[in-house]
């Protein structure tokens, strides 16, 4: 007779740990402001998808660099629809007016999104490599992001896939410093078009990763703007120029590449 794992004494309750997550929503403004319930719990959700991004990239460069076509699309599939969800959630944050936020925006005191670690990773993972990334996280996450950083990228790990499939991708570009951040590159971009006219599954792979390049990038508009419409040019509350400098982080694409060739078909 097989066994199973099967725990009768298993609840939905406990199993999704529900009395611990609906305790973690701690207002601290007077009152507390009612609006401060909704921002609370929109920006835990973001962190919680920005744990599932990290759990999904990890697994979708698993599976690139081992050559499983089908998998990987499926899994930069579910990444992209995840990213719909991010943006999608800013409409909900932006039923609240400039007036209820800054009912209780003072009790935030230096806390910022902008301390989101989680993010930091998401952007290591997709490629950004610089100092300023995480010289305000503590030491330990610091750490962690710097692991990261040593490693492939997604992007590096679908030029190995690429390379896998018999593409040829240049040799220095698959054995590149990956602490320093990619360069677009011209030879790279050659075999991108030779592979969008005749491999089709490894273009498939391309568009998908092109998919999530424009969800990131609707997401930082979006995010943008809903600032803007909240607080206009204020200043931060972690310190930083707010909208100025979520406005320079617009219009950079993290596989530069994919978007070059687009003027070449």
């Amino acid at each position: 007779m097989s066994e199973n794992n099967f725990d009768s004494a298993m609840t939905y309750t406990s199993y999704l740990a529900v009395d611990e997550l609906l305790n973690l929503q701690r207002p601290v403004s007077a009152g507390p402001e009612h609006d401060e319930m909704l921002f609370i719990i929109i920006h835990q959700t973001y962190e919680l998808w920005f744990k599932q991004l990290i759990h999904e990239f990890a697994q979708a460069q698993r599976s690139l660099e081992s050559g499983d076509t089908h998998y990987s699309l499926a899994i930069l599939g579910r990444i992209r629809t995840i990213m719909k969800i991010c943006v999608n959630q800013i409409d909900i944050l932006e039923t609240m007016t400039p007036l209820q936020f800054n009912s209780f925006r003072s009790y935030l005191s230096s806390s910022s999104g902008f301390q989101s670690a989680q993010f930091r990773k998401v952007e290591a993972l997709l490629g950004r490599r610089d100092t300023k990334m995480a010289g305000h996280l503590p030491p330990d996450i610091q750490a962690e992001i710097a692991i990261i950083t040593s490693g492939n990228s997604v992007y590096d790990s679908a030029l190995a896939y690429l390379a896998k499939r018999g593409h040829a991708i240049p040799t220095d570009v698959l054995t590149r410093d990956r602490s320093t951040a990619y360069e677009a590159n011209l030879r790279v971009q050659d075999v991108l078009l030779e592979i969008h006219r005749n491999d089709a599954e490894s273009a498939m792979i391309c568009e998908r990763l092109l998919d999530i390049d424009e969800g990131i990038q609707e997401w930082r508009y979006r995010h943008v703007k809903m600032v803007e419409r909240t607080i206009g040019h204020k200043m931060g509350t972690g310190g930083s120029s707010g909208v100025g400098y979520l406005s320079s982080t617009l219009f950079n694409p993290v596989f530069k590449d994919l978007w070059e060739i687009r003027s070449r078909f």
